[in-house]
């Protein structure tokens, strides 16, 4: 089994950043995929980021260019740094490891507004 706890939500105002943390533990597969992903009230589950073990990433387009994803393979650690966060970021952002199956972590609440 495999654990993961994310951390760094909050509120913060429009223009502000936020730092994610996800941190994996148990019986981890590697390589594997770590993600961030999304959901707003009212709305689906959607991919922000992704990060492969050996650190090539994606982005959705809608953060491309605000958030950067990052890891650390030692601490089993995936990070998302946000940026220019603007009131439609709001959402839970949720962690996910993908090795052999998925895992998937409670998630964090980031609200955005003055």
């Amino acid at each position: 089994q495999v654990q993961l706890v994310e951390s760094g939500g909050g509120l913060v105002q429009p223009g502000g950043s936020l730092r994610l943390s996800c941190v994996a533990s148990g019986s981890i597969f590697r390589p594997n995929v770590m993600s961030w992903y999304r959901q707003a009230p009212g709305k689906q589950r959607e991919s922000v980021a992704a990060m492969t073990y050996y650190g090539s990433t994606s982005y959705a387009d809608s953060v491309k260019g605000r958030f950067t994803i990052s890891r650390d393979n030692v601490k089993n650690t995936v990070y998302l740094q946000m940026n220019s966060l603007q009131p439609e970021d709001t959402a839970v952002y949720y962690c996910k490891l993908s090795g052999r199956v998925d895992y998937w972590g409670q998630g964090t609440q980031v609200t955005v507004s003055s």
